[in-house]
């Protein structure tokens, strides 16, 4: 299993599937709370609009029921019959009844949601219209609701919903009951009540229509905390559930509360809340199947996850695979054996190689094979020292100091400086970071070796403070600039001696070496090539270059795209090339 999860098959699926499996659960659940912010901001302000249209609704009602008792209470005549004496005539006492019922009658048949209209007088006498007018229960005087009404000063006394008629035995039907005291114009005196009961339908209609899920229960508060009405089955408060009542009219209030949306209105008319309460758990029946949708789809999204991994991690880890089986052929000495893959370009590139390494090294046995014996020890020993590079180093070694013994000293110094330059470029470890005075060092030795070659027609100058020779950068950064410095710009000089200035300069952002050369220079347009060729441009056009350009690359990849090469040239006056690295940190490294 160990090595299972070591394979690069497994690893590159492992980490494709976990990757998009993480995006995709961190953008689902980023979505879900989105969209549960959303919801519940939504069913707020749904619930507050629904409230704030039902509070006008009852307004526009009340104020209706406010009007019709105005209408009776108002009426001059209705109110001289009822505040006379007790007439003992019978005949004139059935034309007054006659007349009060039919004033009262007028005033209900105005209307299709009255059930129907009592007025109660001090004198004992009642006048009733409705569908049922003779069955008045006695005793009303004792009831609650008669003394609530006489104990207001006129105003209307909204006495609520009831199941029934509460002063007609025979009507059933629910009611919205209210009434008022009746007083003489005249004398101002009460001299009885009105009590008009309506269909509650309208009522219960914007009521109902603020449920806006199955649990949700409205209350309809009157102003000494009674409730009116209620689409709550127990008829009660809920338990332990502290209901808000604003102090402002027309004003609402939403809150949450112990698993409850709240919303409150007050009436702008009546002294009425309305009060409308929604469990959490009916507010969220949208974000459960919500839920249940995003479960869903990220399981789909993650099996194709999984496959498309499976397939990626395939493709990668397929060609690689059959690479190494090949390799492992070629170590058991079979050199007869070709690849043909086609997959992506850094794959196809290295199978190419280790197919033309095959065959290398199969015509190489093949060669060593026909040869003689001695020829075959002699070509394996050749091969032995070009991948021991300590050989080379020992063989440099012995010429220096045969030639050192023989009084050579010029050509032992090349030598030597060839030995001490195959050292520093073979050991390229990781990093591959030195000071710059081994990199002068180095310079100092190709120069010698140039030097001999020129005959003394170069001249080497470094204007370098010692703070900065401890300072660290890549390995082998001077020594392409210093090639191209000599090929292209001192080897052709005949007429003067060619001079070769290496100097540092620096200022609060960066740290420049500039390496200068009096050499014959460089004309406009190859200048532009040699500018364009070290742009990100230049170095995808000519991919695998070397010299300025890979350098440039190398300079890029460490420390950025503001660091690297710039080249100034003139025709006749030389060529600059500055090397911009950034400045060193405390201890020589640079940033």
């Amino acid at each position: 299993m160990k090595r299972g999860l070591h394979s690069i098959n497994n690893r590159l699926f492992l980490l494709f599937l976990f990757s998009m499996a993480g995006m995709l659960l961190i953008v689902s659940i980023l979505y879900y709370n989105r969209t549960t912010v959303q919801v519940h901001d939504k069913v707020s302000h749904v619930t507050q609009q629904n409230v704030t249209q039902t509070v006008a609704l009852f307004d526009l009602l009340l104020k209706g029921y406010d009007s019709l008792t105005k209408s009776v209470t108002g009426n001059t005549d209705l109110t001289r019959l009822l505040g006379k004496e007790v007439v003992t005539s019978p005949a004139i006492d059935y034309i007054n009844e006659r007349t009060i019922t039919n004033i009262i009658g007028a005033i209900y048949l105005s209307r299709d949601d009255l059930v129907g209209i009592h007025i109660l007088t001090d004198s004992g006498k009642v006048y009733n219209y409705g569908n049922y007018t003779s069955a008045v229960a006695v005793n009303y005087e004792v009831s609650d609701w008669y003394r609530r009404i006489r104990k207001s000063t006129g105003d209307m006394v909204w006495l609520g919903v009831y199941d029934h008629s509460i002063i007609d035995q025979v009507e059933s039907r629910p009611v919205f009951t209210f009434g008022r005291v009746l007083y003489d114009l005249i004398d101002h005196k009460p001299y009885g009540v009105i009590l008009i009961e309506s269909k509650p339908i309208t009522i219960l209609s914007a009521m109902n229509n603020l449920k806006i899920a199955k649990n949700s229960q409205v209350y309809l508060i009157s102003g000494d905390g009674g409730i009116i009405s209620t689409t709550a089955p127990s008829g009660k408060y809920p338990d332990n559930l502290e209901l808000p009542r604003p102090t402002n009219q027309g004003g609402a209030i939403v809150k949450k509360s112990q698993g409850q949306l709240i919303v409150a209105s007050r009436l702008p008319f009546a002294d009425w809340t309305v009060i409308s309460t929604t469990p959490d758990k009916d507010l969220n029946l949208e974000l459960v199947q919500t839920k249940r949708f995003l479960f869903i789809v990220v399981m789909i999204l993650i099996l194709l996850s999984a496959l498309i991994a499976s397939f990626v991690s395939r493709t990668l880890s397929s060609p690689l695979k059959r690479l190494i089986r090949e390799m492992k052929q070629v170590e058991i000495g079979n050199f007869n054996r070709t690849l043909e893959v086609t997959s992506y370009q850094e794959i196809n590139v290295l199978v190419a190689s280790f197919n033309h390494m095959v065959i290398r090294i199969g015509e190489l046995i093949e060669r060593v094979k026909i040869s003689s014996v001695s020829e075959k020890n002699a070509e394996l020993q050749a091969l032995q020292t070009q991948v021991n590079p300590h050989f080379l180093y020992n063989t440099l070694d012995m010429i220096y100091w045969t030639l050192d013994e023989k009084g050579n000293d010029d050509l032992g110094e090349i030598v030597l400086s060839l030995s001490h330059m195959f050292r520093y470029s073979s050991h390229w470890d990781e990093g591959a970071e030195v000071t710059l005075r081994e990199e002068v060092e180095q310079i100092r030795h190709y120069l010698t070796i140039i030097a001999a070659r020129l005959g003394g027609r170069l001249t080497f100058e470094m204007d370098i403070e010692e703070q900065w020779m401890g300072i660290k950068l890549p390995k082998m950064t001077l020594q392409p600039i210093i090639e191209n410095s000599v090929k292209y710009g001192l080897e052709p000089l005949h007429d003067r001696v060619g001079i070769l200035n290496l100097s540092v300069r620096s200022d609060d952002r960066s740290f420049k070496l500039m390496v200068k050369d009096n050499g014959i220079g460089i004309d406009e347009a190859a200048l532009q090539q040699i500018r364009y060729s070290l742009t990100d441009e230049g170095i995808k056009v000519n991919k695998g270059g070397i010299g300025l350009q890979n350098l440039q690359l190398r300079l890029h990849h460490k420390f950025g795209e503001a660091y690297g090469l710039e080249v100034d040239s003139h025709i006749g006056e030389g060529a600059t090339v500055t090397i911009v690295l950034p400045l060193p940190q405390e201890g020589g490294i640079i940033k």
